[in-house]
């Protein structure tokens, strides 16, 4: 059974990782767990209220084989928790680590997209940081993996919930296929 942890801030972004969280626990068995800053609970950009498992800082890292940061307007205040550490270690471990919408600042604050191909909200969302990955960045409204490290921005759930599923080694089977030609169907209009 895959495990995932998803990192959730006060005012997260709640509709980038529903789908992501949602199949894997629904349809895969995953199991899926939300930590936060200090573990107290934390409200979504649409008021829902959630009640975390654990607090970032005991997140064990054989405890988990996939971080999410999850994204939010905490994420470009110095109000963001520093998850650099936890971020690197995990990737020096081959777990997957993806980030979505501003969670992609982090993963950039990291140095974890210095040399891997990469997306995010805009390139002027990450060059603010002065991080090293300019050269890498893919200018695409869809989710990027580069070697255990997905990124996507806020607009692309579905996709970012497609890459994350890949590099955790999940093969597209048919129900999976359908699942993702109903979550995309709304993008398929024929005229």
């Amino acid at each position: 059974m895959k495990r995932i942890i998803t990192i959730l801030t006060e005012n997260f972004s709640d509709w980038e990782i529903a789908l992501t969280n949602s199949v894997g626990r629904g349809y895969y068995g995953f199991e899926t767990r939300f930590a936060t800053p200090g573990g107290v609970p934390v409200t979504s950009s649409s008021g829902m209220l959630v009640t975390p498992h654990l607090a970032i800082e005991d997140i064990a890292l054989d405890s988990f084989d996939l971080l999410i940061v999850c994204g939010g307007t905490i994420w470009q205040t110095n109000k963001a928790p520093d998850i650099s550490e936890l971020l690197l270690a995990a990737h020096k471990k081959n777990i997957v680590v993806a980030g979505i919408c501003d969670g992609t600042r982090v993963l950039a604050q990291a140095g974890l997209l210095d040399h891997l191909r990469h997306t995010s909200n805009s390139a002027e969302n990450l060059s603010q940081l002065n991080y090293a990955g300019a050269a890498y960045y893919q200018n695409v409204p869809y989710a990027v993996a580069d070697r255990y490290v997905v990124t996507a921005p806020g607009t692309a759930p579905v996709s970012f919930m497609v890459e994350v599923f890949g590099a955790l080694g999940i093969e597209r089977d048919e129900n999976f296929n359908y699942y993702l030609s109903m979550y995309a169907a709304e993008h398929n209009k024929t005229a």
